[in-house]
């Protein structure tokens, strides 16, 4: 049986192969800089707004494309523009359209009581030592506009969020905070609460 030989590819010139890495080093770069704008940023909680869930100093990778698919949810922990300098970070509470409110200390979503996983370790803690504060103070009842969420830091008690400034347009959402990274020892995906 017969093997046909391989034709022998000319050898490339030395100007040749540098223009090759040029170009695969400008693609990489090109790929990164896209990646990066359009798909994730990174962003550093500054604040005590969402404690215990997140303390100043962490870094965070924020999902940006995951709203270009659809809307937030939810119990999702968001970054928004809060003013033309500053970005936030707090959690979906309410969705346009739902009644929201807060009495007794518990929030209410068009009536029900919301179960807040995420907050209840934060809850206990200020019990033990605020006798006899609410964690979560009253807020009267109001609709959520259509194309707006409803955000509230972790820490009710130190948070400046949608009990002060409002709902959020969906247009100031920048993205979905999903993993920590930094500090190492906190490294974790961001868990969601529905």
């Amino acid at each position: 049986m017969e093997l046909e030989q391989e034709e022998k590819a000319p050898k490339k010139s030395g100007k040749s192969e540098m223009w090759e890495w040029i170009k695969a080093i400008a693609i990489a770069v090109v790929l990164v800089i896209l990646i990066r704008w359009l798909v994730f940023k990174p962003f550093i909680v500054d604040g005590p707004s969402m404690q215990p869930n997140f303390h100043t100093g962490e870094r965070l990778i924020v999902s940006e494309w995951v709203y270009k698919f659809r809307k937030p949810h939810r119990g999702e922990v968001v970054v928004f523009h809060a003013t033309e300098t500053k970005d936030y970070i707090k959690r979906v509470i309410a969705l346009p359209g739902e009644k929201i409110k807060i009495s007794d200390g518990v929030v209410y979503i068009n009536d029900q009581p919301l179960d807040e996983p995420y907050i209840k370790e934060a809850v206990e803690q200020y019990r033990q030592t605020h006798t006899n504060m609410e964690y979560n103070a009253d807020f009267p009842e109001t609709t959520v506009e259509a194309g707006h969420v409803f955000v509230m830091g972790d820490n009710r008690v130190d948070s400046q969020d949608s009990r002060m400034i409002g709902s959020i347009p969906y247009s100031k959402v920048i993205g979905r905070a999903d993993i920590v990274f930094w500090p190492l020892s906190d490294l974790s995906f961001i868990k969601h609460s529905n």
